[in-house]
């Protein structure tokens, strides 16, 4: 089935028809990987449709884009507004939503001054990896390709070129029949996932990576944590051995397109009960429940579109 694609985006300060959206083939981005992004949901509540933690992300792109020495030309609040037009604009509630700053057409070496293009885009998506994932769960498998050490690319940054790792795990683990790739640090233990933050549970704790595991560390991930704690349930940070994951009771993904993804095998052992378990299901309740009604939303986290 073809990619639809919706009718409107924001670039560089305006709506325009999304087939106009274009960029120069010699950008500095295309070639060298020079972008930061976000990737932020809408969700549908009863108050209305709400983008959920929009600040929190936006501040994220800002430090991504600080890192990396980009100087964004348009005003946090100028990004949020188009993060809301365009959902009005292709009238969406739901949606996916994707602000992007990335080096445009200028000089050709690596430290060449260019512009600083923004787009902004909005489209409909539902269960990143798949739409059983969310109720069955996953099969997984750890990836031969291991995370970037520390000291050579910046992985709490949302950079463009961070995520050729992200693509050979995750293209390695379709190829040989997993549902997700996961990932070691440069160190031997665990990271993440080809795209997703990790939480093993034990004895009804939940136990997930560190910064310091060439992790991202995700806004889903920080919202798990403070759910969990408000909700009674110990989570610590540690590190974590790869057998770990075949020994863990409960095993799961989280992101923003991932949503909270149960793993049930992980290279073919089994995970606990071969399904979500009693931790991984409170939180999904917990989690989904911001957006039904039944978690009430005291961090101010669902911003009104």
């Amino acid at each position: 089935m073809a990619q639809q694609y919706p009718e409107w985006i924001w670039q560089n300060g305006q709506i325009k028809p999304w087939h106009e959206a274009t960029t120069h083939v010699m950008s500095h981005a295309l070639h060298y990987g020079s972008s930061v992004f976000e990737g932020i949901r809408s969700y549908a509540t009863p108050d209305g449709a709400a983008i959920f933690r929009l600040t929190d992300h936006l501040k994220r792109l800002y430090q991504s884009a600080k890192i990396y020495d980009m100087v964004l030309p348009h005003t946090q609040d100028e990004i949020a507004t188009a993060c809301r037009d365009v959902i009005k604009k292709n009238g969406l509630g739901a949606a996916y939503l994707r602000p992007v700053a990335y080096r445009g057409l200028g000089g050709f070496g690596l430290s060449a001054e260019t512009p600083i293009d923004v787009a902004v885009a909005a489209w409909p998506m539902g269960p990143y990896l798949g739409p059983e994932a969310l109720e069955s769960g996953i099969d997984a498998c750890v990836s031969s390709w291991q995370r970037f050490a520390p000291n050579t690319i910046p992985a709490g940054a949302k950079a463009g070129g961070n995520y050729l790792s992200g693509q050979l795990i995750a293209r390695e683990a379709r190829r040989l029949g997993f549902g997700e790739g996961i990932a070691l640090a440069s160190t031997g233990l665990l990271s993440e996932g080809a795209g997703e933050n990790l939480f093993l549970v034990f004895d009804g704790v939940l136990h997930t990576t560190p910064a310091s595991a060439s992790i991202l560390t995700g806004i889903t991930r920080h919202t798990l944590i403070t759910l969990a704690r408000e909700d009674g349930i110990e989570v610590i940070e540690r590190d974590i051995p790869r057998e770990f994951l075949y020994l863990a009771d409960e095993l799961l993904m989280c992101g923003t397109a991932a949503e909270i993804t149960p793993i049930r095998s992980v290279d073919g052992k089994q995970v606990g009960a071969g399904k979500a378990g009693r931790v991984t299901r409170r939180m999904q309740e917990l989690f989904f429940g911001l957006f039904n009604g039944k978690t009430n939303d005291q961090w101010g986290w669902l911003e009104p579109v």
